[in-house]
């Protein structure tokens, strides 16, 4: 699934090319994703500019005049790009977004867990009521040591867990916790509680920087992702631990593996205390 760092690089790359211009007609090749797609069909949504193109946690929102909006979530393995009008339409290119300049915007979604939903925001710039519940991004001032401290407190879930939840801070997927709990010398099987004020610190230093890092380098590809012009993301090329079943990068012991919320955890059990 495309974790906060793709979907980052995605909307960047859209920003380029739909800015500034209008969709004049949206075909829509199925009824439904995860949800309906009748609601493309209102012919509101045309020929109003592109005013912002931006993301939320791992939703992508398309902003328009009049304060009419897209929200698209790619699900498991969805994939968006812009290619011209006449490029052939590929199998699973369920949503075909036509623009002024002869260009398309095609939303690829094999398995049909991602979707596209119509929103009304409640004021230019607004984030959607849809998204009101979504806990701060972790690279804002918000999601700091002092409020994921208070965050861990009599919580006795991992802190593996406690990261992925949407509620407590977006995005910190399942590869990137992994990264960044490894270079926090933190064990994924940790009791959240018992983490100090000086690890708060460090776990969210390190989320930061991973999240840049990978942000500045295009993402991770492990199986499909790409993004809006068929790039893959480097950083799995730096990734220490996860999917890694050999050794330790630093100290050589075996790493471990433990299913964690129905995901898989790697870990060294020596440098992660």
């Amino acid at each position: 699934m495309p974790e906060l760092p793709e979907v980052e690089t995605i909307t960047r790359a859209l920003t380029a090319h739909l800015l500034a211009h209008k969709f004049t007609r949206i075909d829509t090749h199925i009824e439904a994703l995860r949800y309906s797609l009748k609601p493309l069909k209102n012919s509101e949504l045309l020929n109003k500019k592109i005013v912002s193109v931006r993301r939320r946690a791992r939703y992508i929102i398309i902003e328009m005049t009049k304060c009419h909006a897209f929200i698209i979530h790619l699900g498991m393995s969805g994939s968006l790009r812009v290619v011209p009008a006449k490029t052939k339409r590929l199998k699973h290119e369920h949503v075909v977004w036509h623009l002024d300049d002869g260009m398309t915007l095609r939303f690829d979604c094999p398995r049909r867990f991602g979707f596209v939903k119509v929103c009304t925001l409640p004021k230019v710039g607004a984030e959607p009521v849809e998204l009101n519940q979504l806990g701060p991004e972790p690279l804002s001032a918000e999601f700091d040591a002092v409020y994921l401290y208070k965050s861990t407190r009599r919580r006795t879930g991992s802190i593996k867990s406690l990261i992925m939840n949407n509620a407590i801070v977006v995005g910190v997927g399942n590869i990137y916790v992994t990264e960044a709990l490894f270079e926090s010398g933190i064990s994924p099987l940790r009791k959240a509680m018992s983490l100090t004020k000086k690890q708060c610190d460090k776990l969210v230093s390190e989320i930061k920087k991973v999240l840049a890092h990978s942000i500045e380098i295009g993402g991770t590809t492990i199986a499909n992702y790409k993004s809006v012009d068929g790039s893959e993301g480097k950083f799995v090329q730096l990734l220490q631990v996860y999917g890694n079943d050999k050794n330790c990068p630093v100290c050589d012991t075996p790493i471990k593996q433990k299913r964690l919320a129905g995901r898989n955890s790697y870990y060294c059990p020596r440098c992660q205390k």
